[in-house]
């Protein structure tokens, strides 16, 4: 059996599923390279101090690697120097790696060090979508750059059609790319339990939501990318005294959505919620959307549709291209449209009869995006290896 090292930055809530799937067939050590991840994470987007409430760190080996950057953190290439790490891997013997991400100083060095040595498996989620059209200098110059990184790859496991584009644009080939979807705990979110029947029912009824009236959602984190202001500004050009929108989190932009949203009664806010609270969030609505102008996949759209809500996604998300189908599970929009988003919004408040049936398309459609999808994935891969 072949000794699988996994090189991730920190514990979240997508990836331990996996690991603790995985770690049931594998022999698996899993390297956290953010060591100040160990107890709560400040999360500089939703602007609060948060921990998971649940279990991130159960049912597979993992250590912590000392990351002596005077800066640590995930959003920026010097936030992880872990000078141990290559050592570690060797000491532990692993046969293979597995990387999560290349923009950390300390994984590219793991994958510049082992390429040739071990083999080398790369996972994550770009995309081109926000690449520019025509020739530019500095596309030219980042298309060679990172055509140098993928060098250092054997494998890529990639997540969404989207995904498999900028990955074969980068010089990878259609052998060395191997479908693992983008997943998460499916079965958690299609179950709703009674605790969360009763928060779906108080808080409606305390933001004044009648049974017939249509609600569309947005859960996530308040900041420039997600295009909330737009979203709040399509709502409020829809007259209806029937519809609402929730906006659930907090960030940067809280103040200022609020004062923009302040003179429609329609408009809700709740604060950032826990995990196990969310299949619950997910269905305070009947459409979630995500109006993102820049977002590599959108997890948030995975967790609507195991909770059998329609969807409304920009076309700037990685994910519309794989999850969403027009008059099937919700609609895709023409990202930073408004009166496209407005017309997508008002055909689905029009079609309020259908959107029951959106939600079960949804449900049905995202079972197949699971974590059994990419531990079959793994170890068929794996398995190939270990025969050459």
């Amino acid at each position: 059996m072949s000794k699988l090292a996994i090189i991730v930055t920190h514990p979240i809530q997508y990836y331990a599923p996996l690991f603790r799937n995985l770690a049931k067939e594998l022999d698996l050590m899993v390297f956290y390279t953010w060591s100040q991840s160990q107890g709560k994470v400040l999360d500089k987007d939703f602007g609060i101090e948060r921990q998971w409430d649940i279990p991130l760190l159960e049912g597979y080996n993992f250590r912590f690697i000392n990351n002596i950057s005077k800066n640590p953190g995930s959003h920026h290439f010097k936030g992880i120097i872990t000078p141990t790490l290559i050592q570690e891997i060797k000491n532990w013997q692993a046969d293979v790696l597995l990387v999560f991400g290349w923009n950390f100083h300390s994984h590219l060095q793991v994958m510049r060090y082992f390429k040739g040595k071990l083999p080398v498996i790369f996972r994550g989620d770009s995309t081109l979508l926000d690449e520019s059209r025509g020739f530019s200098f500095r596309k030219m110059i980042r298309r060679i750059a990172l055509t140098w990184v993928y060098r250092h790859v054997d494998y890529a496991l990639y997540v969404g059609k989207a995904n498999k584009a900028y990955y074969l644009a980068h010089g990878l080939r259609e052998n060395q790319l191997i479908f693992a979807p983008h997943a998460i705990d499916n079965e958690r979110f299609s179950v709703f339990s009674e605790e969360g029947k009763a928060f779906v029912e108080g808080t409606r009824k305390m933001l004044g939501i009648r049974p017939e009236d249509s609600v569309f959602l947005y859960c996530g984190k308040f900041y420039n990318v997600k295009n909330l202001p737009m979203l709040i500004d399509a709502f409020k050009g829809i007259e209806s005294d029937s519809l609402h929108l929730i906006l659930v989190g907090n960030g940067e932009l809280e103040d200022e959505l609020k004062r923009v949203a302040s003179s429609d009664h329609r408009i809700h806010f709740l604060p950032f919620q826990n995990q196990t609270l969310m299949p619950a969030v997910y269905r305070l609505a009947d459409v979630f959307c995500l109006p993102s102008v820049s977002e590599t996949w959108g997890l948030a759209v995975n967790e609507a549709m195991a909770s059998s809500r329609a969807v409304l996604v920009s076309d700037k998300c990685g994910c519309a291209a794989d999850l969403v189908q027009n008059g099937v599970n919700g609609y895709v929009f023409r990202s930073d449209d408004i009166e496209d988003l407005k017309d997508k919004m008002q055909m689905l408040i029009k079609q309020r009869d259908r959107i029951n049936k959106y939600g079960a398309a949804s449900n049905k459609m995202i079972s197949r995006w699971n974590f059994e999808s990419i531990r079959v994935a793994i170890t068929q891969l794996l398995s190939s290896i270990e025969k050459r």
